[in-house]
């Protein structure tokens, strides 16, 4: 476990959700405020605002390589594709992990779709692989990052 790793797990043991978890792991490094970083990754908790879709941990982890390597014209194919790979590495690292990246399917019989954010209690620590996968997804992006340096 790398410091990315640790540091996004404290965070969602401090109440943040999924996606802010990793992606505010790497605001400072990203070039963007704490609170900026939280508004942002804050819709994509639990799958997309609860929907259970997407993995909040690999939203993060999207939107952090979108903040570091992301383009940004609209014209320029080859950089956009370059970009799209990068996306698809990053969750078929997160895949060889886990299996999936929708959230339903990493929770199990824990998914549901109720829009109401469960209480933050021993129990929920304790019965949910979110901490380990948070940690998994920011170790991976950490290590992407690592190994893409960009000057």
């Amino acid at each position: 476990m790398n410091d990315y790793s640790k540091r996004a797990r404290q965070l969602f043991l401090q109440g943040y959700n999924c996606a802010q978890s990793v992606f505010c792991t790497f605001a400072e490094e990203l070039g963007l405020d704490f609170e900026t970083a939280l508004k942002l990754s804050s819709s994509f908790g639990g799958g997309m605002g609860r929907l259970r879709e997407v993995c909040g941990a690999v939203s993060g982890m999207f939107m952090a390589a979108g903040m570091k390597f992301g383009y940004t014209s609209p014209d320029d194919k080859e950089i956009k594709t370059e970009h799209y790979e990068r996306i698809q590495q990053l969750a078929q690292a997160f895949k060889d992990k886990h299996g999936t990246i929708i959230c339903r399917e990493l929770l199990g019989p824990l998914a549901d779709d109720n829009y109401v954010p469960a209480d933050r209690t021993e129990e929920y620590y304790a019965t949910r692989p979110c901490e380990k996968i948070i940690g998994d997804a920011a170790e991976i992006f950490a290590q992407y990052m690592e190994l893409h340096k960009t000057n």
